[in-house]
C-alpha cells in the first residue's frame, strides 16, 4: 500500500524582476548582480510566502517588481519629491500595495505590479565601507529591505521595526549573509 505524503509547503508564486540599470557602476562593482538579485528575490519571497498569509500571494498571479539601479542624484530627487527629504538615501521603495484600491483591483489584471525599488550606488558603497562589509552583503540587505517594504512591512513603530529586522536577518541568513544589525 502506497502512503500519500502531503507537502505542507506553499507553492511559490512567480516573481519577475524588471531591472533598469541607470548607472553602469553597478555592473562593474557587482558583476553577477543579476544572479544576486534572483537569489535575494527567491529567498525573500519564499520566506514571506511561507511565514505570512498576505493576500498578494493568495491571488496566485505572477508578481512584477521593478528594480532601478541608480545613483545619488536620482534617489535624492525622488526622496525630495515624494518624502520631503532633500538628501540621497540608500534605497527607496514605492509600493503599489499601499494604494487603497490595490486589493480590489488586483483581481482584474493578469499579473500584480507590486511596485518599485530604487537604489543609490554612491550611498550603498559609502555605507558598506563605513560598516566594513562587502558590497554584495550590503546590496542583498538593501534589496531585501526594499522587497519587504513592497510587501507592506515597515519600521515606523518599534514593534514593526523589530519584526522587519528579524525577517531581514532570517532571509539574509538563508543565503549566507551575516546579521546586518550587529554592531560593526
Amino acid at each position: 500500500m502506497k502512503k500519500e505524503v502531503k507537502n505542507n509547503k506553499k507553492k511559490m508564486t512567480d516573481i519577475v524582476l524588471d531591472v533598469n540599470t541607470e548607472d553602469m557602476r553597478w555592473q562593474k562593482a557587482l558583476p553577477d548582480i543579476e544572479l544576486l538579485m534572483e537569489k535575494v528575490k527567491t529567498a525573500a519571497f519564499t520566506y514571506v510566502q511561507q511565514n505570512t498569509n498576505l493576500a498578494v500571494f493568495e491571488a496566485k498571479k505572477p508578481i512584477i517588481v521593478s528594480v532601478c539601479l541608480s545613483d545619488n542624484d536620482h534617489v535624492q530627487q525622488l526622496n525630495r519629491d515624494f518624502r520631503g527629504k532633500d538628501k540621497p538615501t540608500n534605497v527607496l521603495s514605492f509600493a503599489n500595495i499601499d494604494d487603497a484600491h490595490f486589493a480590489d483591483e488586483m483581481q482584474y489584471y493578469p499579473e500584480i505590479d507590486l511596485g518599485n525599488i530604487i537604489l543609490a550606488y554612491e550611498t550603498m558603497v559609502a555605507e558598506a565601507e563605513m560598516q566594513q562589509i562587502s558590497l554584495e552583503a550590503h546590496f542583498c540587505h538593501l534589496l531585501t529591505h526594499g522587497f519587504l517594504h513592497l510587501l507592506g512591512f515597515d519600521h515606523i513603530e518599534a514593534e514593526d521595526a523589530a519584526r522587519m529586522e528579524k525577517m531581514e536577518t532570517e532571509i539574509l541568513s538563508s543565503i549566507g549573509i551575516a546579521n546586518p544589525y550587529e554592531e560593526f
